[in-house]
């Protein structure tokens, strides 16, 4: 389930030097043994937002034994201290440098708004810390690169919180689509629409605002998902932009090679169906509320699978379900692993590089596009 990369591994191209790196000393998770197994992975939250609190919450569905969240950051003390108290979490930072110093945490779950992602998961890498970042993972894909880059050469574990593909439904859709009971896959149609036009982070370009980044990621995953991380051969995208420049809407089609064809549409003005469908030529699969599913549409029947039992208050809908993705972390970081085959590296820099080229075609541009 997991990946472990060796020292034999080819780096990326532009991996930055180990000299350029500050050593320090490593976790007892960095490497498998028995002793780790029975030991809790001790979490860093880099944010005190909505996603920050349903993730803490959901970790309570786990064992203690297993998961323990030992300090939050945020860039104001009082907000940190409130969710301190609210979650018992023992400390609290006003500054994120102060959690990636803190000799206490193994891995930080970085929940920040997203221009932010990329200088707090480098901050963690930089100082020794395991890393699961709220996706998009980085703005760009000279960001995720470089991410990317960093954790290979620290031989650190980094993974896009792409939850979705952690939920037991996706599962059950890549043994199904195996099966060959769908035949071909000729087509893959994926939306995802909220009426979000008062949220800011969704609205405002300094905010990393847009349907591609906030939305968009969840459908141009689930595409690369069902064609085996294939870069397409074709991109062709449009979309609406408010008077940021910030897109409203966007479609994007896929083509690829043996007349396959993916589309994706995401909104920020209406509510769309947020289903996933994957026809072959023999059959559908659909999955409603694709990105946290509990039904998938089979051509033998529906199939349902519970979530986890919470009396949890949650922001988002099926967020206990980020339960999933805290037990991929740590079992692949028990292995020894770097990246997570449920969310590879390479998957996320696609994501990313698809991100870009949709954005490049609609107009959208971010401060972050013109650094490097």
């Amino acid at each position: 389930r997991c990946r472990v990369i060796t020292d034999a591994a080819p780096p990326f191209p532009g991996t930055l030097p180990r000299s350029s790196l500050t050593e320090y000393p490593r976790s007892p998770f960095h490497f498998a043994s028995t002793e780790s197994a029975n030991m809790s992975l001790h979490w860093g939250i880099a944010g005190a937002g909505k996603i920050s609190h349903d993730f803490v919450t959901a970790l309570r569905t786990l064992p203690t034994s297993e998961h323990a969240v030992v300090a939050v950051a945020a860039r104001d003390l009082s907000r940190a201290r409130r969710f301190s108290s609210s979650h018992n979490v023992p400390k609290a930072f006003d500054d994120y440098a102060k959690l990636a110093e803190d000799r206490d945490v193994d891995v930080v779950y970085v929940g920040t708004l997203n221009p932010q992602h990329f200088d707090v998961a480098r901050l963690m890498l930089q100082h020794g810390k395991h890393v699961l970042c709220e996706k998009p993972l980085t703005m760009n894909l000279r960001q995720t690169t470089e991410l990317i880059n960093l954790a290979k050469e620290k031989k650190l574990f980094l993974m896009e919180a792409i939850w979705s593909r952690c939920f037991p439904v996706y599962d059950i859709l890549k043994r199904e689509i195996e099966s060959g009971t769908i035949g071909e896959i000729r087509q893959v149609i994926v939306s995802f629409g909220f009426k979000l036009s008062d949220v800011e982070r969704l609205t405002v370009k300094s905010l990393g605002g847009g349907t591609v980044l906030d939305l968009g990621v969840y459908a141009i995953q689930f595409a690369c998902l069902i064609f085996n991380n294939e870069m397409p051969r074709t991109v062709r995208a449009a979309g609406c932009l408010n008077e940021e420049g910030v897109d409203l809407s966007v479609s994007a089609t896929f083509l690829y090679d043996g007349d396959r064809t993916a589309t994706v549409v995401t909104h920020s003005l209406v509510d769309l169906p947020n289903e996933a469908c994957v026809v072959g030529t023999k059959g559908t699969l659909k999955l409603p509320n694709f990105w946290c599913p509990t039904t998938i549409e089979l051509p033998a029947g529906k199939t349902n699978v519970s979530l986890p039992e919470t009396d949890g208050k949650f922001n988002f809908t099926n967020s206990v379900g980020l339960s999933y993705e805290a037990d991929e972390v740590r079992s692949c970081i028990l292995a020894g692993a770097t990246e997570s085959s449920k969310v590879p590296h390479d998957a996320s820099l696609l994501i990313a590089r698809l991100e870009d080229e949709i954005r490049r075609q609609v107009g959208v541009t971010y401060a972050e596009d013109c650094l490097g």
